[in-house]
């Protein structure tokens, strides 16, 4: 179970400051808060409990803060402090920052200076909770809440680490961008996010690709009733259905310009209106983003806005495609057969023993969800026996092929063949393509045949002329 959102400590003996400070605080959604009129309840205060952000005045009976700071600062270096006091003189201010205080900033305080003062100090407090936890996951190797990511199946290394960096991010109020192919599992990814976090409120989903600007403010937001032409009655947003939870925003790489922006002031302010209402709104909801997209190409187009790729990728997650993490396919192959077979109300074929040979030698540009289709189709078309047939999805893989999909990978620039003094004849071609058809496919000639488009009795006819020759 994950930590709840650490505190914010007033410390004054002002009970009015106490009470406006905190009624403004929450009205921007920073909190909890907890207020302390006396300067010696903080100490005890905090060996019994965490606190994410101590706002402190110098000036106070029984002992002051310029006195406080010190110790604060060496037994609790972890908590970030911002004095706040009606001290206007530079030697103080300098004198605190040199005692390590976080901010200093002067009463009165202007709303938003003290509201963005406390949120960097909160936002400094989580990222050194992460770099904690990410630390300890690394030498331990272990994960915090392994069942969150259950419905993931993977032994690969990298998407590994990808866990453990999920695992300590996942207090964190910050947006998080995951980013990878069609089919990679960007969903699976933002649902373990939330399950991680531990949030009380719901994962709601939308793809925002396709939707204007208008849509998506109205989904995103809501309306009250009026609020245009056909807005009969009142209609909740995608922000206040997640309220307390976590947002998922897919395909934000194709929103509009005009959405974009729209967005980047929710994430900053963390504040909406609904479409027709004077009523501003506060969101709590975490925003996870994700996109096939390659944003970077997209920011230099201009088709993307960097300040907002910039507030997105707080914690950016790249998932790795297949062809990345092919030892994963041993564990898919016989996990899809399984969910397969259970939804058909079958027993469960096993799989050939060279099914994952040829699975590892083809690129998967669909990623995750094209093997798992290839799979469920197999198993639809299966009739009898215990082993799955091999027939459905050479099949498959040969219509990609002929049909020249995209495997996803960079254009290849170059010659597969080295030609340096001596050009190559067509012989030594073939010899090169069938030697590296046998390599891949170790030594399967039906498989390596699939690889170079041919029958096997072809391949086998070439492979016994060169042993006659």
């Amino acid at each position: 179970m994950t930590q709840k959102a650490l505190p914010v400590v007033l410390v004054d003996d002002e009970a009015d400051l106490l009470l406006a400070t905190s009624m403004l605080l929450g009205s921007h959604g920073v909190g909890p808060v907890v207020t302390l009129r006396d300067a010696q309840t903080l100490l005890p205060y905090l060996e019994e409990s965490r606190a994410g952000v101590i706002l402190l005045d110098l000036y106070m009976p029984n002992i002051g803060g310029l006195e406080l700071l010190p110790q604060l600062v060496q037994d609790h270096p972890e908590v970030p402090v911002v004095v706040m006091t009606a001290a206007q003189d530079v030697e103080t201010a300098v004198a605190c920052m040199r005692e390590g205080a976080f901010d200093y900033l002067v009463k009165p305080v202007e709303e938003s200076r003290l509201v963005s003062a406390v949120r960097r100090a909160l936002e400094v407090c989580s990222l050194r909770d992460q770099l904690g936890t990410l630390r300890a996951s690394l030498l331990t190797r272990r994960l915090r809440n392994p069942d969150a990511f259950a419905d993931i199946v993977t032994g690969n290394r990298r998407m590994e680490a990808i866990f453990q960096y999920m695992d300590a991010i996942a207090d964190s109020p910050e947006p998080v961008l995951i980013t990878g192919e069609t089919g990679t599992g960007k969903e699976l990814i933002a649902s373990a996010i939330h399950r991680l976090s531990g949030r009380a409120g719901e994962l709601i989903a939308i793809n925002v690709a396709g939707l204007d600007d208008h849509l998506f403010a109205d989904t995103l937001f809501g309306h009250v009733r009026g609020a245009f032409t056909g807005a009969e009655r009142e209609r909740q947003g995608a922000i206040a259905s997640a309220a307390g939870g976590t947002l998922l925003l897919d395909e934000v790489g194709d929103l509009a310009k005009a959405s974009q922006v729209k967005l980047l002031r929710l994430l900053q302010e963390q504040r909406y209106y609904p479409l027709g209402s004077d009523l501003q709104r506060v969101s709590d909801a975490r925003i996870v983003a994700a996109t096939n997209r390659p944003l970077h190409k997209r920011l230099g187009n201009g088709k993307f806005r960097q300040d907002l790729y910039f507030r997105l990728s707080s914690h950016p997650i790249e998932i790795p495609p297949l062809r990345q993490r092919r030892d994963d396919i041993p564990l898919l192959v016989p996990h899809f057969i399984e969910e397969a077979a259970t939804s058909l109300g079958r027993q469960a074929p096993a799989p050939p023993e060279e099914l994952i040979t040829l699975l590892s030698v083809y690129e998967f540009p669909g990623n995750v969800r094209e093997l798992r289709a290839m799979i469920y189709n197999a198993v639809a078309m299966h009739r009898s026996g215990p082993v799955l047939s091999m027939e459905g999805f050479r099949t498959l893989i040969e219509r990609g092929r002929r049909e020249g999909v995209d495997d996803g990978l960079p254009p290849h620039d170059g010659p597969p063949l080295a030609i340096n003094s001596r050009f190559p004849t067509l012989k030594d071609a073939e010899t090169y393509l069938i030697d590296e058809a046998m390599r891949r496919a170790k030594s399967n000639q039906g498989i390596a045949a699939t690889l170079l488009g041919i029958t096997r009795q072809s391949l086998n006819r070439r492979l016994l002329n060169r042993q006659r020759s």
